[in-house]
């Protein structure tokens, strides 16, 4: 090898004149690497031992687009192993592909994430959401339904886990190579492209990341440079009873600096190479504890504290999010006793609104978890939590989708579509930040899998209900000027009648006209007309929205909505009143005009 200045950083380096490799194996009597540039032999290339379990070298001649391989001896042990660092690979039981990050034209992207307080996420799964049954869909198909994310009224797409996973079909939750992108999705530059892509349209990207355990299948990680301990998994897991996982017996050491920072150095390459808005970090509870319900693992809590403060100071304009589902405080927050997420998918949130939708009896569609639903947060903080009625999660794995659960029999049936709807609306109007799941806004039925495709034909069949998310997607982001309330932390849930099942709340940023929203919801099957609410403020309150428009659907229509006029009649502990006409499972939204 040619002597060349010494190169920082991990895998495959490429420089002017050949590639510089690193690679961490602390066990290893020697390493090399072998690859396209010199015939596969593996002694032609050997490796340097730095001193401190890293081995380097530098390979003259070596360039883009060459497979390798580093070639490792312990003792009588021969091992060849898919670089850890690899940024792309032929397949998950392949090679690793020499890439360069530098060289994919970004063409001046410099997007910014909106703000917390304004995101709408769209969460979706690349190899299932716009294919056909018997293909894999990719970063390509997805863009091809860019028009649909904007008419929606979404500003930001949270893709499922992207990294390369054992074959072509999988929700993403079993990482092979966590630094390569699924090549059968498109690789690297396929989601560069989609990111950059996305970006032009106004779109920020939010990237799903697995670091409560690796694989278990096609893991080259596994026993890497052949030192184990009770035949568990080596130097980057976990060899005691911290090693088991739901998923497998690979849960990563977090005490280990060097596996510290794989997982810090994979983090920061999504934000910093791929231009991603955010990280979505799967089941935290699985990185800080054992069994999800104590803390017993501190130095995983230590090391997304570690790296999420990073982020922080780093990339500012970023967004941090956490699916622990446990309600811990301790998850979001900047402090130094906090694991200083943004944000945290809200349990508290989506578990009342699904039996509250399912509830098959209107007498047993309790208000009352409900309203505590609306108002729970986190430190007090309004966008601190993630909230939504479906996810990934919530539609698969024993459960279903939302239209399934109210009724499988008829699933884009009247009842089904105005109680699932209803949750969904709901999200849409609470303090949070609000999430739909792919198909939720056509009524999408069933459950979720990754084998079957999301059926385009109810897009068609049901524009109504697309457009219905729509404008009340619009109002949550204020496009109108008039709704700014829904975009505040203030809440005030006045009226809550378990008797006519009647539930009204205020949202504001900072009060007045164009300010100030008052939403209202009928969770019966009957109509509620001439009913008495609360007002907050006197004079005209007009109507912005109504889930049961004929617009939406040629089976809503029951009863006739209109602007309200407030009255000197104060109820509900408000100064002001007004009547309303509630069709059956409907919502009303109104903006005070002064």
């Amino acid at each position: 090898m040619t002597q060349q200045p010494r190169k920082d950083g991990m895998g495959s380096m490429p420089h002017e004149t050949g590639v510089a490799f690193r690679v961490w194996a602390p066990n290893a009597s020697s390493v090399s690497v072998m690859g396209d540039f010199n015939e596969w032999d593996i002694n032609a290339n050997p490796l340097e031992n730095e001193g401190n379990g890293y081995w380097y070298g530098d390979v003259e001649g070596a360039t883009v687009g060459q497979q390798y391989k580093y070639h490792l001896t312990n003792g009588d042990m021969k091992l060849d192993k898919v670089d850890p660092y690899a940024h792309q690979v032929t397949n998950s039981i392949g090679n690793g592909i020499i890439y360069d990050h530098d060289a994919f034209d970004w063409q001046g992207d410099s997007f910014a994430c909106p703000t917390h307080n304004e995101l709408v996420i769209y969460e979706l799964h690349t190899g299932s959401f716009n294919t056909s049954p018997d293909a894999v869909g990719n970063f390509d198909s997805v863009l091809a339904k860019l028009d649909h994310f904007k008419k929606l009224g979404v500003n930001a797409v949270q893709l499922m886990p992207v990294m390369e996973f054992a074959g072509d079909r999988s929700w993403g939750y079993n990482p092979a190579h966590l630094f390569a992108v699924e090549s059968a999705y498109g690789g690297p530059d396929g989601l560069k492209n989609f990111i950059r892509e996305c970006h032009k349209n106004g779109l920020a990207v939010i990237i799903d990341v697995v670091y409560n355990h690796f694989g278990p299948s096609d893991l080259d990680l596994w026993q890497f440079d052949g030192w184990s301990e009770n035949d568990k998994g080596g130097i980057y897991f976990y060899n005691d009873w911290r090693s088991q996982t739901p998923w497998g017996d690979s849960r990563p050491d977090y005490g280990r600096p060097e596996v510290r920072r794989f997982i810090r150095d994979n983090a920061m390459m999504w934000l910093e190479d791929y231009h991603a808005d955010g990280l979505r970090w799967d089941m935290t509870a699985y990185i800080r504890s054992k069994d999800a319900f104590t803390n017993d693992i501190p130095e995983g809590f230590e090391l997304m504290g570690e790296v999420n403060r990073e982020v922080r100071d780093k990339y500012p304009g970023k967004i941090l999010i956490a699916e622990d589902m446990h309600g811990h405080d301790d998850m979001v927050g900047e402090g130094y006793e906090q694991a200083a997420f943004h944000a945290q998918w809200d349990a508290e949130f989506v578990h009342p609104l699904r039996a509250f939708i399912r509830a098959f009896d209107d007498n047993d569609r309790a208000l009352a978890p409900v309203k505590a639903a609306i108002e729970h947060n986190y430190d007090g903080e309004a966008f601190r939590r993630v909230i939504f009625t479906e996810s990934h999660d919530e539609v698969a794995n024993g459960k279903q989708r939302a239209v399934s659960d109210v009724n499988p029999v008829d699933q884009q049936g009247w009842y089904a579509t105005k109680r699932a709807t209803l949750g969904t609306m709901i999200a849409l109007t609470s303090p949070g930040i609000p999430m739909v799941f792919q198909g939720q806004e056509f009524l999408q039925g069933g459950y979720f899998t990754d084998e079957v495709p999301l059926d385009w034909n109810l897009n068609e069949n049901h524009q109504g209900i697309v457009q219905m998310h729509a404008d009340l997607m619009q109002l949550r982001r204020n496009w109108s000027d008039d709704t700014e309330g829904l975009r505040g932390p203030g809440l005030n849930v006045f009226h809550c009648n378990e008797d006519s099942k009647v539930m009204a709340w205020h949202r504001w940023r900072e009060h007045g006209t164009d300010d100030d929203v008052v939403v209202v919801i009928n969770a019966t099957d009957e109509v509620r007309g001439n009913y008495r609410i609360g007002l907050p403020a006197g004079g005209h309150w007009e109507l912005k929205f109504n889930s049961d428009s004929k617009a939406y659907s040629h089976t809503f229509g029951s009863a006739d909505a209109f602007d309200m006029g407030a009255e000197g009649q104060g109820i509900d502990g408000m100064p002001y009143s007004g009547v309303v006409n509630l069709a059956p499972y409907s919502m009303l939204v109104y903006s005070w005009k002064g």
